[in-house]
């Protein structure tokens, strides 16, 4: 069995400065152990204690302490540092409903505020090879992840609303909400998943070509329960779940 992959688009300021860059390292490398199990459930976490561990110094790692509890990892405590937060599986459906909802927002703009139609360009090369092939290899599902992720992401630049653009980056950061985690060695299971998936990708760019902010509304949230799917089928068994990145922050 495999586990999911499971990315993120940072999206970098034009100027950085050194303590920026920094602190982006350390946002990422601290996601990357949490996901990886690397501390215990509600473990305490503090700045101090992590210096030596991270080689960093306390200021730019409180600041990545203060950036995963935004995303909603860390809770902070009353009493100094941050815990590993918990999520049930509820949490991450709900996850994921809301991921739908905002794309399904952002699908309507796009379709909305569309002007040329050659701003679609981009998203037409990408939707053709948004496809899974089966039988499914590690090296084709990581490629199709890449390209899913780029895809939906492209649909988000199409709302024109950077407002909803960091939104739907926000509710993608808990653990299995992105439309990217996915888990592999399940689609062979069921392979008519991978061409409904490809099908509503050409729907959706469709409608907003045609200026059907509706249809593409109701086109979205039904592609966002594939995700849903994939992880139910995942968190029945025990042996594929416990190898999932973020699988140690879910409670049943």
């Amino acid at each position: 069995m495999g586990a999911v992959v499971y990315l993120h688009a940072m999206g970098a300021a034009t100027v950085t400065s050194n303590s920026d860059t920094q602190t982006e390292r350390l946002v990422l490398a601290l996601r990357e152990r949490i996901l990886k199990g690397q501390f215990s459930q509600g473990e305490r976490l503090t700045e101090l204690g992590l210096v030596s561990l991270l080689q960093a110094s306390r200021t730019p790692i409180r600041l990545a302490l203060e950036r995963l509890a935004n995303e909603g990892l860390l809770d902070p405590i009353p009493t100094g540092g941050f815990r590993l937060r918990s999520f049930s599986l509820i949490d991450i459906w709900d996850a994921i409903e809301i991921r739908g909802v905002l794309e399904g927002t952002a699908v309507r703009f796009a379709a909305e505020r569309l002007g040329q139609v050659e701003e679609l360009a981009r998203v037409k090369r990408l939707v053709s090879k948004a496809t899974l092939e089966i039988p499914v290899t590690a090296e084709g599902f990581a490629r199709y992840l890449e390209i899913n992720r780029s895809f939906h992401r492209e649909l988000w630049c199409l709302a024109k609303s950077p407002s909803l653009f960091r939104e739907l980056e926000h509710i993608c950061k808990i653990p299995f909400a992105a439309p990217e985690a996915l888990v592999f060695g399940l689609a062979d299971r069921e392979p008519s998943t991978a061409y409904v998936a490809a099908e509503q990708h050409r729907a959706l760019v469709e409608a907003v070509e045609n200026r059907e902010g509706a249809r593409a509304e109701a086109l979205a949230r039904e592609h966002s329960r594939i995700s849903r799917r994939n992880l139910e089928f995942a968190f029945r068994s025990k042996e594929i779940a416990s190898r999932l990145p973020g699988a140690v922050l879910v409670t049943n």
